[in-house]
C-alpha cells in the first residue's frame, strides 16, 4: 500500500476519533491528561484523541427522589415520609470537581434534612404544613449545595404513611369534628324556627282575623284526606272577632 495513503487514513482516522457534539442542554468539561482545561460550549468541538478526554453535565432541571424515611415527630408519632428534590447545575467545573457524585450527595443530604426537620414537629403540622416542610428542607440542603455550583429549586413532600392504628384515630376524630358540627347546624336551625314561629304567633295574636284564617287553612290541609271526620267541640262563633272590644270590657 501506497505509504501516503496510508498516512491520509491514519490522519483521517486520528482527525475523526476526536470529534465531540455537546447537546444545547449539556456543557463538557474538557480534560488534557486529566488537568482540567475549560468547559465546552455546545456545538461541533474537536479534542485531541488520547490526550484529552470530555465529561457531559446535564445542565436541566434534575428530580432525585429522597428514599422514605422513618421519623419520629415531636408528638412522638412513628411515621414514613419520601418526596423530591428539584435541582439545577449552575457552575459544572465546581459540580464536576467539589463533589464526587453529585446525584448522590444531593439524595443524601436531603434525606437527613428530611429526618431533621419532621422530627422537631408534630404530625398535625407536617400534614397540614407540606409546603412549609418543604422549602425547610430546601434550606438546609442548598447551604451545602451553593459551593458545589448547584442551586435546590424546590423540594417537596410526596407521601405521608401513619400506622393503621393512627389513621384509625384520625378517622374517628374527623368523624367526631363532622357530627359536632352538625349538631351546632342543627341547633341554630331550631333556634332560628323558633325565633320565627314566636313571631309568628305575636303576630296572629293581634289579629282574630289570622286566627280564623289559620283555623281555615288547617282544615283545607285536613279536608285533603277524603277520608277525615272534623268535629268541632265549640261553634266557630265563639272565637274572638275584635280583641280590641274585649280589652274595652275588661276595662270597664
Amino acid at each position: 500500500m501506497n505509504p501516503s495513503i496510508l498516512i491520509s487514513i491514519l490522519i483521517g482516522v486520528f482527525f475523526l476519533a476526536g470529534i465531540r457534539i455537546v447537546f444545547e442542554y449539556k456543557r463538557a468539561i474538557k480534560f488534557r491528561f486529566g488537568k482540567y482545561i475549560k468547559i465546552l460550549q455546545p456545538g461541533f468541538r474537536w479534542i485531541i484523541p488520547l490526550v484529552e478526554t470530555i465529561q457531559i453535565v446535564d445542565i436541566r432541571v434534575i428530580t432525585v427522589n429522597i428514599l422514605s424515611q422513618e421519623v419520629m415527630t415531636e408528638d412522638n408519632v412513628p411515621c414514613s415520609i419520601d418526596g423530591v428534590v428539584f435541582f439545577r447545575i449552575n457552575d459544572p467545573e465546581k459540580a464536576v470537581l467539589e463533589v464526587e457524585e453529585y446525584k448522590f450527595a444531593i439524595s443524601q443530604l436531603s434525606q437527613a434534612a428530611l429526618r431533621d426537620v419532621c422530627g422537631k414537629v408534630e404530625l398535625d403540622i407536617i400534614l397540614s404544613k407540606r409546603e412549609e416542610m418543604g422549602k425547610n428542607i430546601k434550606n438546609i440542603v442548598e447551604l451545602e449545595t451553593k459551593e458545589w455550583g448547584i442551586e435546590i429549586i424546590d423540594v417537596k413532600i410526596k407521601d405521608i404513611q401513619l400506622p393503621e392504628n393512627m389513621k384509625r384515630m384520625m378517622a374517628n376524630q374527623a368523624e367526631a369534628e363532622r357530627s359536632r358540627r352538625a349538631r351546632i347546624i342543627l341547633a341554630l336551625a331550631e333556634e332560628q324556627a323558633a325565633t320565627k314561629l314566636l313571631e309568628a304567633g305575636k303576630l296572629i295574636d293581634q289579629s282574630p282575623s289570622a286566627i280564623k284564617l289559620r283555623l281555615y287553612q288547617t282544615l283545607s290541609n285536613i279536608a285533603a284526606e277524603k277520608n277525615s271526620t272534623i268535629l268541632f267541640p265549640f261553634p266557630e262563633e265563639v272565637l274572638p272577632t275584635n280583641t280590641k272590644r274585649t280589652k274595652k270590657k275588661k276595662s270597664n
